[in-house]
């Protein structure tokens, strides 16, 4: 949403908006020139008549705002209705995936900026190199997420679009694993030219959309270590300094992309040596006070989990330690499970309580973060694993426990970004 809003200023719109709480995109949009109100209200509803009212999935029927609108009759749109009507004024690389969508864009989009293709994009995530997760470039390329979600997706018509790969999610939205494939099936049918990986289900998947014209991308040779990875792309030797073999993946589909949309192979080879990761995937936070590092990353589902914990291997740590806060009540329902296999790689587990974002916990009896708890410890026996529900609680157990040579990973969607923070921000006792 903070996207869409730097975007639609940028191309000359009179843009306001709320949010219920601070945060660092509240200051990106409030460095563009747009100055976001606090809190939901209907008197944040601009007056007159030429205004349309943009919602996400999130924001419910009842909110005041929308209600205020719908009172006055003025147009609503859902974020994808804009964000189509967006990409639609430039050629559009669009990424979609259940995992991995945020780091492939934001490759996609700091490789076409340093082909000097100065490339139009919004991402999920701010971009690093650039500092925001929107911008409106003169080139005539655009890097956009296609969200499965709530099924936005669906409404997008790009020109190249990589799926990095295909699985259940978004329980409230899908009901099992063939409804995801067919709605990935359906959005591949309305891209000019898909961008998959390299393997059996792949096929399957253009199979069963009837496509037949499609691109592949793969990596050979790779190495991981410490510092970053190596592998061969295109006949061309890439460097990547972000850890962990699905990153590999992202920049083969990203890179992928880029050639397909004009730029060369020769200069992609080297156009993510200085990339350093999107916004919450893989961020290195700092140091505790203790000397242990600490890393944020967004990863809210088993698969995401166990792939960050083996990048987080590659660094050698003394111990690995994983702080978890499963994201939305119906999420944690299905997978508490897998979740706690996931987390069981882990030296050292640590699970808080589910962040609800739309969900009501009344609405879920019974779930909760201690789910994943139970199941970690059932799936890491003799290993630690802690159940600490709340943020201050969580600061004040790990604090101590955190030694030198430790690698301290908050992992998930909500807002356990603050507790890594604030145990960076710790005074030495």
């Amino acid at each position: 949403m903070s996207g869409l809003a730097l975007v639609a200023h940028a191309l000359g719109a009179r843009v306001t908006g709320s949010d219920r709480a601070e945060s660092a995109y509240l200051e990106r949009v409030r460095a563009a020139g747009i100055e976001p109100a606090l809190g939901h209200d209907a008197a944040h509803v601009p007056p007159g008549d030429d205004v349309e009212v943009v919602i996400s999935t999130a924001i419910p029927s009842d909110n005041p705002e929308r209600a205020a609108a719908r009172e006055r009759g003025l147009p609503e749109l859902h974020r994808g209705e804009l964000l189509a009507q967006v990409s639609a004024m430039k050629r559009c690389i669009a990424v979609a995936g259940t995992h991995g969508k945020t780091t492939t864009a934001s490759m996609a989009a700091h490789a076409l900026l340093r082909c000097d293709l100065d490339p139009a994009y919004l991402i999920g995530g701010e971009l690093r190199s650039t500092g925001v997760n929107a911008a409106w470039g003169e080139g005539e390329w655009m890097v956009v997420e296609a969200d499965e979600s709530d099924r936005s997706f669906l409404r997008l018509r790009p020109e190249l679009a990589v799926v990095t790969n295909v699985e259940l999610d978004h329980h409230a939205t899908y009901a099992s694993q063939a409804e995801v494939e067919d709605a990935f099936a359906d959005f591949l049918r309305a891209v000019h030219r898909p961008i998959l990986w390299d393997a059996p289900e792949a096929e399957a998947l253009l199979d069963r959309a009837g496509v037949t014209e499609a691109a592949f991308f793969r990596a050979d040779d790779v190495e991981l270590g410490p510092e970053g990875s190596t592998f061969t792309w295109a006949e061309q030797r890439v460097g990547l300094a972000v850890p962990g073999a699905h990153n590999v993946a992202n920049a083969a589909g990203a890179l992928t992309a880029c050639v397909l949309a004009g730029a060369p192979a020769e200069r992609l080879a080297g156009a993510l040596e200085d990339f350093r990761g999107a916004g919450r995937r893989f961020e290195r936070l700092g140091m505790t006070p203790s000397g242990a590092q600490v890393v944020d990353d967004y990863a809210h589902h088993p698969t995401e989990v166990a792939a960050t914990l083996a990048a987080a291997r590659t660094l050698a740590p003394r111990r690995l330690v994983a702080v978890f806060q499963p994201h939305l009540y119906s999420r944690t329902e299905w997978l508490y499970r897998e979740f706690g296999a996931a987390l069981a790689r882990a030296d050292v587990v640590a699970v808080l309580d589910v962040y609800p974002a739309r969900e009501r916990a009344q609405d879920h009896p019974g779930v909760s973060g201690r789910l994943v708890a139970a199941a970690a410890a059932d799936a890491a026996p003799g290993r630690t694993v802690l159940w600490l529900p709340g943020l201050d609680t969580a600061e004040a157990v790990l604090a101590p426990r955190l030694r030198e040579g430790d690698l301290c990973l908050v992992l998930g969607a909500g807002d356990v970004d603050r507790l890594g923070r604030a145990l960076v921000g710790r005074k030495a006792s």
